[in-house]
C-alpha cells in the first residue's frame, strides 16, 4: 500500500471521526461519496440509510462536542487491495453508544472517499 494512499486514506478517516465528534455534516460530506449509504443490523433486519437521511439525523441530533461527551476514535484496521478500493474497521463513540464501523473506500477523482459503511452498534450505561 503505497504511503500517500494510506497518508489519503487516514485524512479521510480524521474528517470522518471530527464530523461524527462535531456533528459536522459539511465535513462528513467531504468524506463519503454522495452514493454511500450505511448499512446495520436491527433485530435481524438489514437496515439501508442512504447518505442524505443520516446527515438529517446528524443536524437534528445536539452533537457529541456540544456535550462535552468523551471522544475515543480510532482505525483499528485497514486494508488496501489495490490502486482504487480500501476498507478500514474503526471504532468510535458517542456515548452510551459505541460503534464499530467497518468503511469501503473507492479511490475517485475527487480522492478517497467513503462509499459503503456497515456497522455495529453496543450500547453501554
Amino acid at each position: 500500500m503505497p504511503a500517500s494512499d494510506i497518508a489519503a486514506i487516514e485524512a479521510v478517516l480524521q474528517t470522518y471521526f471530527d464530523g461524527l465528534h462535531e456533528g459536522d455534516t459539511a465535513k462528513l460530506d467531504a468524506a463519503f461519496h454522495p452514493c454511500a449509504h450505511l448499512y446495520s443490523d436491527k433485530d435481524g433486519v438489514v437496515q439501508d440509510l442512504p447518505r442524505e437521511q443520516w446527515f438529517e439525523w446528524v443536524k437534528s441530533r445536539p452533537n457529541p462536542k456540544a456535550k462535552g461527551l468523551a471522544r475515543e476514535d480510532r482505525i483499528l484496521m485497514l486494508d488496501q487491495s489495490g490502486p482504487e478500493t480500501a476498507l478500514a474497521k474503526v471504532a468510535c463513540q458517542i456515548p452510551p453508544r459505541y460503534f464499530t464501523d467497518y468503511l469501503v473506500f473507492l479511490k475517485t477523482q475527487q480522492g478517497w472517499k467513503i462509499v459503503s459503511k456497515v456497522f455495529r452498534t453496543d450500547v453501554r450505561e
